[in-house]
């Protein structure tokens, strides 16, 4: 089943001369439960095509599915409410609120949906986070690596059938750029979650389970790694 489709996508940014073309009639698929790494340099058009994807921003032309429905035909309050509940994000910058407990962190987007957090899902997550001992710990208390498991807790507690993660090894030493990569790989194969990250490490690219390599606003699949 295909979780995301992706129909002759693109975006301009400007008009006339000044017109820059972020993305090219960009068309994809990605099933279910797989783990993409998207690839490219800088200013190619990688996070332009994952916050269209988000409905953090609007195409030109184009439209995108997931799970089957198309996203930019929705009304501004449906989608964001379809967006809170069937997407995660995961930004390099972490975006954790100070204030808030790492277990409050993680069950924020449920609150803000004015859900019931599932407390058995909260407390497999905070395992599988290794964060049991730090659920009562603040941002600031907590090391890098700690503070993006804190974010990857978050975008998985509703659940979401897409996560978006944008470099989020950015700010990361070798050590945790490997726990976080394995984490986002078991959360595609425990929770069947399809992940879609935007990587410039080759290596961290090859652990995925497919690559798209974005240049110019053109997106190419360059199918599965091997060596």
């Amino acid at each position: 089943m295909e979780l995301l489709e992706v129909q002759h996508l693109s975006k301009t940014y400007g008009t006339g001369e000044t017109a820059v073309c972020a993305l090219q009639d960009v068309s994809f698929s990605v099933p279910k439960g797989e783990f993409v790494a998207v690839v490219g340099e800088s200013g190619s058009g990688k996070s332009t095509l994952l916050n269209i994807i988000g409905a953090l921003d609007t195409p030109t032309s184009g439209k995108v599915f997931i799970d089957g429905k198309d996203i930019f035909s929705m009304k501004e309050r449906n989608l964001t409410v379809f967006r809170r509940r069937n997407i995660g994000f995961i930004f390099q910058s972490f975006n954790l609120i100070p204030e808030l407990t790492v277990e409050q962190n993680i069950i924020f987007p449920v609150l803000l949906d004015y859900q019931k957090p599932d407390k058995e899902y909260l407390e497999e997550l905070l395992r599988v986070l290794n964060l049991q001992e730090r659920r009562r710990h603040l941002p600031g208390q907590l090391s890098g690596g700690q503070q993006q498991r804190v974010a990857i807790g978050r975008a998985l507690m509703t659940r979401p059938a897409l996560i978006l993660a944008d470099e989020p090894t950015g700010n990361l030493d070798s050590r945790n750029t490997s726990e976080v990569i394995t984490l986002l790989r078991e959360a595609s194969r425990t929770y069947e979650q399809t992940i879609m990250m935007i990587t410039h490490s080759q290596s961290i690219a090859q652990s995925a389970d497919r690559i798209l390599r974005v240049s110019d606003g053109v997106v190419t699949d360059l199918g599965r790694y091997s060596d």
